[in-house]
């Protein structure tokens, strides 16, 4: 009994001490996306680990025509897009959470990998990548109209 009620402590100990461990990890810096001098389109690629996100900003204007597609040698990888103003924190457990307006269809849960649409306001758009499953590592296509 007594090595019953050793190990639950030392479970619950480990499960107290990691979620400290999450809730004191920084958030992860938002990455600036520019396009070249004179273009409308460009390509970033990189890695995401499991768990993790990629954060992207990426100025446009209201009225613009925004087009994201994301590819991943696994099909591993998808995306969201926050619109101006949306703040990043993590939560009690350690997690990235999101407090603005996600774009229709490129929601968290929406797994995203190609959304193109008009944008509703002007300013700097959140994207947000993570994987599905496993590590990623991912190549993805902006353009701007």
């Amino acid at each position: 009994m007594r090595q019953i009620r050793s190990f639950g402590l030392s479970f619950g100990l480990a499960l107290l001490l990691s979620g400290a461990a999450f809730a004191a990890d920084p958030l992860p810096a938002i990455k600036p996306f520019f396009f070249a001098t004179g273009s409308t389109r460009g390509t970033v690629g990189g890695h995401v680990l499991r768990g993790a996100r990629d954060l992207y900003s990426l100025t446009a204007g209201q009225g613009q025509i925004m087009t994201i597609t994301i590819t991943a040698p696994d099909d591993n990888v998808v995306f969201q897009i926050y619109e101006p103003g949306t703040k990043v924190a993590r939560d009690a457990d350690g997690l990235l959470e999101f407090s603005g307006k996600a774009l229709p269809a490129a929601a968290d849960g929406d797994d995203a990998t190609r959304w193109s649409g008009r944008l509703p306001r002007g300013g700097s758009y959140l994207i947000a990548v993570g994987s599905t499953r496993g590590n990623a590592r991912y190549s993805m296509d902006i353009k701007i109209e």
